[in-house]
């Protein structure tokens, strides 16, 4: 059985308040049109989030930049999170670095080659045959992703470690001239940070337990999320019916997996949910409301730190694990991203 051992998170150094941020937004909008520059304010401050951290100040947050500029700040300003994050994880689990046998990192809001985990191999030590996976282009669902891959080499080599790194930031991707309703929205939603979860597949090894795991594919539905790539850096594609789809496909994504499972929602006690925004939190609350859940840990994440696409789960999932949870109680590991598709785990204590 593959368990969960520990989870760290990591922050950026900087980071402003929405009320300080506002002031930014409105200078920003300066010179467009009235009702467009107080919408703009509008969403910012009505976005659910307290706070945005960021790999940059919010003096240096608006300056011009090319595509190059914009992926160095993303590089420079990323590999320090990810290091932080293994080392905060390892300490936590008492580990040394030396014994990850697997490392998957996943990042999609810049580029680099080599990935960051070869860097991690050299700044934290790691053993000269560790193996490496570095995952791409899965977006927000990218944490789920990473652990669900973690979680298939460890089934299949019992007695073995590995980490799994989300590192993102969107603030890199920001787009200073694009005012189109799709960068506004993003803007005011996504923030900067990094986790880790550790993982085993040892047998004396405590933690939540990993009973399945899941992909559920929408047909039709590559245009509703993502990224496109201009000669100006990487602009949100972000599709204003994605709650309303989650909500329809809903049924067809949770309840075949459970009972797949061997379980039923009623056995769900733990909801550790991707928060993607403020209106697909709203639809998910309404839908596990009607159930007798809550999804308080995932608000709680989005107000405090904002979307920080894979990773953002990872720090709900922290919450979950610095609880007293009873023993035999379940969980579900759940997030949407590019595809269009929805990730799924089921954990038990």
């Amino acid at each position: 059985m593959v368990k969960i051992k520990a989870v760290a998170t990591q922050l950026p150094p900087f980071s402003r308040t929405t009320k300080e941020i506002i002031p930014y937004v409105k200078e920003w909008m300066r010179g467009q049109d009235e009702r467009l520059q107080r919408k703009a304010v509008k969403i910012m401050g009505n976005a659910g989030i307290d706070k945005r951290y960021s790999i940059v100040d919010a003096n240096e947050m608006f300056l011009a930049r090319s595509f190059e500029e914009k992926n160095k700040l993303y590089i420079k300003g990323t590999l320090p999170l990810a290091e932080g994050a293994l080392r905060k994880a390892l300490e936590k689990a008492n580990w040394s670095a030396k014994e990850l046998d697997y490392i998957i990192t996943v990042s999609c809001t810049g580029f680099m080659i080599p990935s960051i985990d070869a860097y991690l191999i050299n700044s934290v030590g790691l053993r000269q045959d560790v193996v490496r996976l570095p995952v791409t282009k899965m977006g927000c669902a990218a944490g789920v992703s990473g652990v669900l891959y973690a979680k298939n080499f460890l089934k299949a080599n019992p007695g073995k470690r590995a980490a799994v790194i989300a590192i993102e930031s969107p603030m890199s991707t920001f787009q200073r001239e694009d005012f189109s309703m799709v960068n506004i929205v993003s803007s005011a939603i996504f923030g900067d940070g990094a986790a880790c979860v550790l993982l085993s597949s040892a047998e004396d090894e405590e933690g939540p337990s990993i009973l399945n795991e899941g992909m559920y594919h929408f047909f039709d539905a590559t245009h509703m999320m993502g990224f496109e790539l201009k000669n100006s850096g990487l602009h949100m594609v972000l599709d204003p019916s994605v709650p309303e789809t989650i909500a329809e496909h809903f049924p067809r994504i949770i309840y075949p997996f459970l009972e797949k499972s061997n379980t039923t929602i009623e056995n769900i006690n733990h909801l550790v949910f991707h928060p993607g925004g403020k209106k697909i939190v709203h639809t998910i609350e309404s839908i596990f409301g009607a159930l007798g859940k809550n999804i308080d840990d995932t608000k709680e994440v989005l107000r405090r730190y904002g979307n920080m696409s894979s990773a953002t789960i990872l720090y709900v999932l922290e919450r979950f694990m610095d609880k007293d949870i009873a023993k035999g109680e379940q969980g579900l590991m759940l997030s949407f991203g590019p595809g269009f598709s929805a990730q799924k785990i089921l954990l038990e204590w």
